[in-house]
């Protein structure tokens, strides 16, 4: 039998890799304004409303016109190859369309003064509250905010035709850790954007946000390029292959009454809305938390620690780590695997204190994905040898309401402690980066355990829908909360007796951080609820 490119591992994994960077690339874009919510504030006027109105609208038109299922019927009708292509670039348009809008082109543009006057009220939207849009909303994150919906529409469609990749491309063993390889790679996304995307809004010590949205547009043009590689790769493939493209079952308006009739369906799709709600809009916010709530001093603008090159040497310590956590995962050999691990925690150990030296909330959050790249595999092997997935949903919502109660009242303790106020912070991310790879790693192979197989791609298609209506509301509720709870500052730079740049970092995010603490409680409740439903029904969960 002639030999194809799937039977060969270097290819295999090329392909993988393609798809793999392109989320990486996806993922970057995605909270590129994150790390820099203080200046948004302070060089484009953007309060936290506006900036939580922005974040919000990435899942708007997903959520909202339903855009999330013509996605996977997009997927199922035309293929991986041409899905992945057309998802790269609907990211790159709406990428592009976001840079325009926080550049300085567009101050005093005659499309500034058309965002200024219009888009200021949405018949019906408005009156259901879920306009995207509000009257005195800044034009440029009006625009900004079009074309994160555009780029929201993209990436979901990216997300669900890379995972289909990934089944295409990988058969029996190897599937499960090029899934969680494909993860790790992305979420490496996260302390990618929090230390680059600062660095270069304020190289050069000339402050320019819009350089870097456009740092993320041009790894969006490398993610259109890795889709198009990718497309000859599958193409050839299909070619040796004979066979058609591998299809899930289109998502069916029938099937929702089976699937909604399921009450452990239920239990695991809120659980997945609330802990995500807790998860993904926390770190749009996290950054200027910790510039709030923490006291940190710029380093002598001539040390090392002030220089650019820091930035790329912390880098590369944190792709050490995270190479040499997850590889252990898959060593036998115990003297290696040791090994590895004490590189591992030495590089750990390493990136904490150059982040500390840099005096930096962003380079402080950088860890937060660091330990879960280095669990995942590992919880995943457990869970698949030993079950426990409704006890690990359990531990996973506590760790997750104590992280964001330290958030809420420990840290804000530690302000006069320049040195306790950061080893407190570094902890929590940690613990909260360890929450994030044990609620996932449970909750989506439950899903099979409690539909019938033939509804399982319509389910996993309503889970997500439902988890975007909490990734499109909360980034909205907290933006708001903290300007409701923070009056002063709003009426200050109202009156401008308060400067924008001071403003920024003296927020209040105790009651935000309790919104995000009740998330996990409620999480908690309904993994009690469904241990209990497993334990009676018998579904094979725990």
């Amino acid at each position: 039998m002639e030999k194809t490119l799937r039977d060969s591992a270097a290819v295999r994994w090329s392909a993988l890799l393609l798809l793999a960077l392109a989320m990486f690339c996806a993922y970057i874009f995605m909270d590129v304004l994150s790390p820099i919510k203080d200046l948004m504030l302070s060089e484009r006027g953007w309060d936290s409303t506006a900036f939580g109105t922005m974040q919000s609208a990435e899942t708007f038109l997903n959520v909202f016109v339903f855009f999330l299922i013509f996605a996977g019927i997009i997927l199922d009708k035309m293929g991986v190859r041409f899905t992945a292509v057309l998802s790269g670039t609907v990211m790159l348009i709406g990428a592009i369309i976001k840079w325009y809008a926080v550049s300085d082109s567009f101050i005093g543009s005659g499309l500034e003064t058309w965002f200024t006057n219009h888009l200021n009220y949405i018949p019906v939207f408005d009156e259901l509250g879920i306009s995207p849009f509000y009257r005195g909303m800044p034009a440029s994150a009006k625009l900004a905010a079009a074309g994160f919906m555009i780029f929201g529409c993209g990436c979901e469609m990216a997300g669900i035709t890379v995972s289909r990749g990934i089944v295409k491309w990988f058969k029996g063993d190897d599937m499960a850790m090029a899934m969680g390889s494909e993860m790790a790679l992305a979420r490496l996304g996260v302390t990618t954007v929090m230390v680059f995307s600062p660095f270069i809004a304020r190289f050069g010590g000339n402050i320019s946000v819009a350089r870097s949205v456009a740092f993320g547009v041009v790894l969006m043009m490398i993610a259109l390029i890795m889709f198009i590689v990718y497309f000859f790769m599958d193409k050839k493939l299909d070619e040796q292959t004979g066979e058609a493209e591998e299809k899930d079952d289109p998502f069916r308006i029938a099937d929702i009454g089976q699937i909604l009739t399921s009450g452990g369906f239920w239990i695991v799709a809120l659980l997945c809305v609330l802990y995500y709600s807790a998860i993904f809009p926390f770190q749009k916010y996290a950054v200027n938390m910790l510039q709030c709530n923490l006291t940190l001093t710029a380093p002598d603008p001539d040390s090392f620690w002030a220089g650019n090159a820091v930035v790329v040497v912390q880098y590369i310590i944190t792709l050490i780590m995270a190479a040499t956590a997850f590889t252990s995962n898959f060593v036998e050999n115990k003297r290696l695997k040791i090994s590895l691990l004490v590189i591992s925690c030495v590089s750990l150990v390493a990136f904490c204190y150059m982040g500390y030296m840099r005096q930096t909330a962003e380079t402080i959050f950088a860890v937060l994905p660091l330990l879960a790249v280095a669990i995942t595999p590992m919880l995943g092997k457990y869970l698949g040898k030993h079950g426990k997935g409704a006890s690990m949903l359990i531990l996973g919502s506590i760790l997750l309401v104590l992280c964001h109660l330290t958030f809420a009242f420990v840290l804000p303790a530690f302000k006069s402690s320049p040195v306790g106020g950061v080893v407190v912070a570094y902890i929590t991310i940690l613990v909260l980066g360890a929450s994030f790879s044990l609620v996932p790693a449970a909750l989506w192979p439950s899903v099979p355990k409690l539909v019938d197989a033939k509804v399982i791609g319509s389910a996993y298609a309503l889970i997500f829908w439902i988890q975007n209506i909490g990734l499109w509301l909360f980034p909205l509720l907290i933006g708001r909360v903290i300007d409701a709870t923070n009056p002063d500052i709003v009426q200050g730079l109202a009156n401008k007796t308060i400067a924008p740049e001071v403003a920024a970092i003296s927020y209040d995010y105790t009651i935000a951080m309790i919104v995000f603490a009740v998330l996990g409680i409620l999480a908690f409740a309904l993994g009690l609820v469904l241990k209990y439903v497993d334990k009676k029904k018998g579904l094979g969960i725990e």
